[in-house]
């Protein structure tokens, strides 16, 4: 038996109500720009739009001009989608609270989550959508996964609750001494300010 390796998310694909609510919310606030348009290939009562979340994979909808949405929260059930998250950067994260302001977009607030920084507000049809900022960037030919991973490991030896930004830089540091060589034989930390 072996398993079948994934490489990333292909697509998500959400059930929208009419199509032009389903454009503003993904592009019109969101940024995503809309790449592509047909019709629902399973139910050609439905359309089906494609738009790119940023990263080049795709954030899907199937609409209908008939369906209406509700600003109820999404059910929260096993086997639901609780939320989905999109990353934003620094300066953009900034801006997100008064551009939800500026639409009358009730949120969180911004949370911090020791290794990210997270707002979390509804779409028009009750989805939680969260948009996250993380604290800060993985070495050179690393990932945010890979530092996530080491940050763990860190935590968990020092008992802690939660990641911690000293967990982050300490993993950062395991990163880059285990990627990239050096001249020096000792490579542990110095004080070069001897009296």
């Amino acid at each position: 038996m072996k398993k079948i390796q994934s490489l990333g998310v292909h697509h998500i694909t959400l059930t929208g109500a009419d199509r032009q609510s389903s454009i503003d919310f993904w592009e019109g606030l969101l940024g995503m720009p809309f790449i592509f348009d047909q019709p629902n290939l399973d139910n050609p009562d439905e359309g089906h739009l494609y738009f790119d979340p940023g990263d080049g994979r795709l954030i899907t909808i199937f609409t209908n001009e008939n369906r209406s949405g509700t600003r109820d929260r999404t059910p929260t059930e096993p086997g639901c989608v609780h939320h989905i998250a999109f990353e934003v950067d620094a300066a953009t994260f900034d801006q997100v609270l008064s551009r939800l302001k500026e639409r009358g977009i009730g949120n969180s607030g911004v949370k911090d989550r020791g290794f990210m920084h997270s707002i979390y507000f509804k779409d028009p049809l009750g989805l939680l959508i969260e948009l996250a900022c993380y604290t800060f960037i993985p070495p050179r030919g690393s990932s945010h996964a890979e530092v996530m991973l080491e940050a763990h490991k860190l935590r968990v030896a020092a008992g802690t609750k939660a990641i911690g930004r000293e967990h982050l830089a300490d993993a950062q540091i395991i990163i880059v001494e285990r990627g990239q060589e050096s001249l020096s034989e000792d490579r542990s930390p110095k004080n070069p300010y001897r009296n």
